[in-house]
């Protein structure tokens, strides 16, 4: 008997808030067989649309640290159990398309002849703009909107720190709360506007979301300042219209609503265990 071919579905599951998940990207999850995950995608998800019976693999990586899953092992898996006909989906968070590795994924596919489809998601930079009232592109503000990483300081070279610092687009950083102070010392350097600002959204869409705006100029507060994970940096003229927009209350608690690789799957193992004593 001939095995049918499996397929992998290639999904984005939004910043944090699962009701921000797609209705397409819901059906997928209601079929599969197997969802790999990774580490920025709401528990809630896992538990109200992942079918019982799939199985769950937990495939987070956490700026390269620790337990953090490596991109070959993630592609191995992918074939894995795509060759045994059945259906993957690979759940990112944010969307699929924005700095996620999804090119090593699809080569992989290609390469193996597995059939696969995109479903896009909402990626951090709008979740965290809409939930923090600050428009990424306004009217008198800014017409256009970069999304850019610096997670390490080799990945911009001068003449674009230069570039970036006498621009009036929007900047949003990703993956880049640890480098708060380095990216704010970089445009300062060549010659930022001094009134413009920058916004730290902590944890953005999820009851934990916490906004601070800086002053660029201020380099001591940003140097104290320690982001939770994940964390995203707004710079630019439109930052200052949180103060009249914002209209999320700000999360009291401290705990981390994406907890890290080794905790997230202890925390998963855990809860299972539970379900089957209770079964």
């Amino acid at each position: 008997m001939l095995q049918t071919q499996g397929k992998v579905i290639i999904a984005g599951a939004g910043p944090g808030d699962p009701e921000l998940l797609t209705i397409k990207a819901v059906r997928w999850l209601q079929r599969a067989d197997v969802v790999l995950t990774d580490r920025l995608v709401s528990p809630d998800i896992l538990t109200s649309f992942v079918r019982p019976s799939a199985e769950i693999i937990f495939v987070g990586k956490q700026s390269r640290k620790g337990a953090s899953t490596p991109q070959q092992e993630i592609n191995e898996l992918l074939v894995f159990h795509a060759a045994q006909g059945k259906l993957v989906v690979r759940l990112k968070g944010g969307d699929v398309s924005i700095f996620s590795n999804v090119l090593d994924e699809l080569e992989t596919l290609v390469a193996h002849g597995i059939p696969y489809e995109i479903v896009p998601g909402i990626t951090a930079a709008l979740g965290a703009a809409a939930c923090s009232g600050i428009p990424l592109t306004a009217r008198g503000h800014a017409t256009a909107v970069r999304l850019l990483t610096c997670y390490q300081p080799q990945l911009l070279a001068d003449n674009q720190w230069k570039e970036l610092a006498k621009t009036d687009d929007t900047l949003v950083f990703y993956m880049s709360g640890d480098a708060l102070p380095f990216i704010a010392a970089r445009l300062r350097e060549n010659g930022i506007a001094a009134g413009k600002l920058l916004a730290l959204v902590e944890q953005a869409t999820t009851p934990q979301q916490r906004v601070s705006l800086f002053d660029l100029q201020n380099d001591a507060a940003l140097q104290a300042h320690q982001p939770a994970s994940p964390s995203l940096l707004i710079v630019g003229k439109v930052v200052a219209l949180h103060r009249q927009f914002a209209w999320v209350m700000e999360g009291r608690s401290t705990e981390d609503y994406f907890l890290p690789v080794a905790a997230r799957l202890l925390a998963w193992e855990e809860e299972q265990d539970k379900q089957l004593q209770t079964a």
